[in-house]
């Protein structure tokens, strides 16, 4: 491999403007294909097989109209006012229409007429099926004209709310709240949100905040289900900036510093860009290129830094060439990228195996985003270095190189390294109990997806869920859509018996209000809509859809039917709870291709061990932290946010992912680096302190540059983005400062030599990898190629 890469890299570097054509022509391509194709994504994250997804498929298919997503707007008046004088009723009412006239969303007049015309066919055709009210209809006063129907919704004329009036008659879609500041337009989109054009949403916001225009004093606020996309802020390019820095410092030079940040933008441009080339075939969720992103840049300006500074070393310190040394350095530092890459890669396909669509292209999308990385880092950057040349290295560098020349040199690393050999049982102990004492709110995670009552107080979504809780309850924040169909396939739902369900169901501990939706034609449907007392992400409201679901519950049991539950609240329970079934999962696929890959690089039994049990607890202590400042809050103003919430459902697997395969980059690099140092003849702590000396300056520099890249996004706008981007970067701070540059070389001196025993008859099978480059430096050598 070292071989192969060294040509590789001499290659470019003696004809870099080949290698740089072909990269431009593939970003060209990349932008034809925008220009022709567009962007497209949705904000969709659909598990197939929960039993939410399941009721919402059936819908689509026999009752697409009551398949639609749902929103909402709340209207609110100035202090101490009301908002049902003629006036202000009227100017709702105008808007209300303007979203009713609108495609996509459902008007209840219509609808109305729609099932009096199918209930007049049903009485022509058979006057008892009319009698039983088998029609299709997803509005509840055509629902409730039967007096079953009617005595079932007692309890809504009884709640502290009522609709809003205009000329003696209700304004249709919206309730009123008791003290008449607070309005609720609810509607009905005939599909999915995420199916809708991103234009919707945006005329519907635009028609109802016309309301604050006309002087009324009403204030509109949308609810987060018509919020726009997540995407990437300001604070972003802070992380860059910081990187930008750290380069300087580590490299010495704005030239050296530059290539990675070169070589990093472009991977990003490309990967992200393809991805978004090919979104009208391949689904694709709106997180899914900002996680690229984050990616890229993070791993791009890594592995070049990597790269380029084995070049530099091995021009001051061995007097090569810059061409010869950027050969050396993609033969022995590429070779290393290329495996830190590889464990990147497999660790984010891994999560394929767990067989969830929108994860798996997230995952897909990511790796991808890594491969042309490496793939930069093995041919732009030294074509890029080959038309730099000789200023790689300054002339002060190598000026002061010469006056050091035969002098030891022992900074901080140096002295870092000695005494955590020096004090390595007290350093594993100490790391052992901080890591586990910030694992311990991981016992207390709670998964879910971010909604209004976690947004910022400053946001439209949280105002929206403040004031609909104030005026309704947290409940109408997340209501539930209930299918009832009955246990025998034969048998009819008639509006008796729907009556009578939903009067049951009205008398539920959790339950604020139970509207009957419908029966469809043939009778063998019901629709219900259930407003829970507790908010979207509260256990209760989970609690509460595994009561519904219950087959053997007294509820379906006495009515001899089966209810399915969906709506966005139940979707996203149960995608949180197959997510956390599969974590543990995934951690295990984690730790057997860890062992595996470490194997094969490292050529050791102990090492892998030691890696992977490092890993897992700093991917413990991650997942507390994020816990305790996400979930419980602490520290929240510090993070940019007002209050805690349930966590992204899918960020464990996602981080763990990623996180694993970062970690292993530091691994490689730095035990690599000792593993050098034992080959070429040192022993004990001597080889681990000199391993940690070559290596540590760049990856410490990698470290930092990891963790401002990451740490950008936790001021983002978005509260999922905030939760991935601080999960990253206190992920790699723990793993690169705490595990690799603390915990790995006091536990490689507790080993010391035997920390490399292989069984013969392993050491037999394995192929030797030669990622430390040996055989290449000695057939280099051998030649004399590269002195100056």
């Amino acid at each position: 491999m070292s071989t192969f890469l060294y040509r590789l890299g001499k290659s470019a570097y003696t004809k870099p403007w080949y290698f740089l054509t072909v990269w431009i022509l593939i970003l060209g391509v990349i932008g034809a294909l925008l220009g022709v194709n567009g962007i497209q994504s949705s904000s969709e994250m659909k598990i197939e097989g929960t039993e939410s997804q399941k009721v919402l498929d059936m819908l689509v298919k026999e009752l697409p109209a009551a398949a639609g997503g749902q929103a909402s707007v709340a209207f609110t008046a100035p202090d101490g006012e009301r908002l049902d004088t003629p006036e202000r009723s009227a100017v709702i009412l105008k808007a209300i229409n303007d979203v009713y006239s609108m495609d996509y969303i459902i008007n209840p007049a219509e609808l109305a007429a729609q099932a009096a015309a199918a209930a007049g066919q049903a009485a022509g055709a058979d006057p008892s099926a009319a009698a039983g009210g088998q029609t299709a209809t997803s509005d509840p006063s055509a629902a409730g004209q039967t007096d079953a129907a009617g005595q079932a919704t007692a309890a809504a004329q009884a709640a502290p709310y009522g609709p809003l009036i205009l000329d003696g008659a209700p304004v249709p879609g919206v309730m009123l709240s008791a003290d008449g500041s607070i309005a609720l337009f609810q509607f009905q989109f005939t599909v999915q949100q995420t199916s809708l054009p991103s234009s919707v949403p945006d005329d519907v916001i635009k028609a109802v905040t016309e309301v604050e225009q006309a002087g009324s004093g009403i204030t509109a606020i949308p609810s987060d289900s018509l919020k726009s996309t997540p995407s990437i802020g300001s604070t972003e390019a802070i992380g860059v900036a910081v990187a930008a820095v750290v380069l300087f410092i580590t490299l010495g030079s704005i030239v050296a510093a530059g290539l990675p940040l070169i070589t990093a933008l472009l991977g990003v441009a490309i990967s992200v860009g393809g991805a978004f080339a090919l979104s009208n075939i391949v689904h694709m969720n709106d997180i899914t290129p900002i996680l690229a992103v984050m990616i890229g840049l993070a791993v791009g300006i890594d592995y070049s830094l990597f790269i380029v500074n084995r070049q530099r070393r091995l021009i001051l310190d061995e007097n090569l060439s810059a061409k010869e040394a950027a050969s050396r350095a993609v033969g022995t530092a590429g070779s290393a990228v290329f495996f830190a890459g590889l464990t990147v890669i497999i660790a984010l396909c891994g999560m394929l195996v767990i067989g969830i669509g929108f994860l798996s292209t997230m995952a897909l999308v990511a790796a991808v985003s890594v491969l042309i990385t490496v793939l930069l880092a093995l041919t732009l950057l030294p074509a890029l270095l080959g038309l730099v040349g000789e200023r790689i290295c300054t002339v002060k560098a190598r000026s002061k190189n010469v006056a050091s020349a035969g002098k030891a040199r022992h900074g901080f690393s140096h002295r870092w390294a000695n005494a955590t050999v020096k004090y390595r049982w007290a350093i594993i102990v100490l790391v052992v109990l901080v890591l586990g004492t910030a694992a311990i709110p991981v016992t207390k995670m709670e998964l879910g997806i971010p909604s209004g009552a976690s947004a910022n107080l400053d946001t439209p979504a949280r105002q929206s869920y403040d004031i609909i809780s104030k005026g309704f309850g947290e409940g109408f924040n997340g209501p539930l859509l209930l299918v009832a169909q009955p246990n025998n396939p034969s048998d009819k739902i008639s509006m008796q018996t729907l009556g009578k369900l939903v009067q049951e169901l009205q008398m539920h501990d959790n339950v604020t209000l139970v509207s009957p939706m419908g029966v469809n034609a043939t009778g063998d449907i019901a629709i219900i809509s259930l407003i829970p007392k507790t908010g979207p992400t509260d256990t209760k409201t989970r609690d509460l859809v595994q009561d519904l679901r219950n087959p053997t519950s007294s509820l379906a049991s006495a009515n001899d039917v089966t209810l399915g539950v969906t709506g966005f609240t139940a979707i996203n329970i149960d995608m949180s709870s197959k997510l956390s079934d599969a974590f543990p999962l995934y951690i295990g696929i984690i730790v057997i291709l860890s062992l595996i890959i470490l194997l094969l690089v490292f050529r050791s039994v102990i090492v892998p061990i030691k890696a992977t049990i490092g890993f897992i607890l700093s991917v413990l202590a991650t997942f507390g932290l994020t816990t305790a400042v996400y979930q419980w809050g602490w520290l929240h103003s510090l993070f940019g946010f007002d209050t805690g919430g349930p966590l992204l459902s899918f960020m464990p697997i996602l981080v763990t992912g990623i996180l694993y395969g970062l970690a292993m980059d530091y691994q490689v690099f730095l035990v690599s680096s000792m593993r050098e140092a034992y080959v070429h003849g040192r022993h004990g702590n001597d080889s681990v302190v000199h391993g940690y000396d070559l290596a540590s300056r760049v990856v410490l520099a990698a470290g930092v540059i990891m963790v401002s890249v990451f740490a950008g996004f936790i001021f983002a706008p978005d509260a999922m983005i905030k939760q991935i981007g601080f999960a990253l970067a206190f992920g790699i701070l723990i793993d690169a400062f705490i595990i690799r540059m603390t915990l790995v070389p006091a536990v490689m001196a507790v080993f010391g030599d035997k920390a490399w025993w292989l069984p013969k008859w392993l050491d037999r099978l394995l192929p030797n990898l030669d990622v430390e480059g040996d055989k290449l430096i000695a057939m280099l050598n051998a030649k004399g190629e590269g002195k100056k």
